[in-house]
């Protein structure tokens, strides 16, 4: 089985995941497309090869991924029938499911045992981002530094209890057969 990840961020949110939740990744393959416009080569890859599918795509390029999976033969209508082909949709992205996951002080508590509070407080007093939520600032944080987003992934999803992660992770995880 190979579940289809837009980048290395989202692998390493899902391995997390996995480990927080209890369950084996024996037999899956996480694949990291290096972005979504990449989900047709992979798409025709696995369907050539008879390997079963899953994956994770953010609301805003779930429509390309519609299209991605009719050309293969699934009969998905639109963006509300992916789960029912394997695929979960995050509402803005991944980062931003885990920042709403956690909330305002665990974020902050995770920047600070990742010695990454200061760099973030810098970000805050920038006029550019001062006065913008804090799921905006956290999202250019979190994308600004080399690494920090792999980094940024493993550590906001390994402080969630398995009841709390993010609809979209929780669903893949129990799509995934079991050892």
């Amino acid at each position: 089985m190979q579940v289809l990840l837009e980048g290395a961020s989202d692998v390493a949110a899902v391995e997390t995941a996995a480990e927080v939740a209890g369950v084996a990744l024996d037999g899956v393959d996480l694949v990291s497309m290096g972005g979504v416009t990449n989900i047709g080569r992979h798409l025709r890859a696995a369907d050539s090869e008879g390997i079963d599918l899953r994956g994770m795509c953010d609301a805003a390029e779930s429509p390309f991924v519609v299209r991605a999976l009719r050309a293969i033969g699934y009969r998905v209508d639109d963006p509300d029938h992916l789960p029912s082909a394997g695929f979960w949709v995050c509402d803005r992205d991944l980062e931003d499911e885990l920042v709403r996951a956690l909330g305002t002080a665990r974020i902050l508590q995770v920047l600070e045992a990742q010695l990454m509070l200061r760099s973030f407080q810098s970000l805050l007093v920038q006029p550019a981002w001062r006065d913008r939520p804090f799921a905006d600032q956290v999202h250019r944080f979190v994308g600004a530094g080399s690494g920090r987003k792999v980094r940024l992934a493993r550590a906001f999803t390994a402080c969630l209890s398995p009841d709390e992660l993010p609809a979209p992770l929780a669903g893949l995880l129990l799509s995934l057969p079991r050892a």
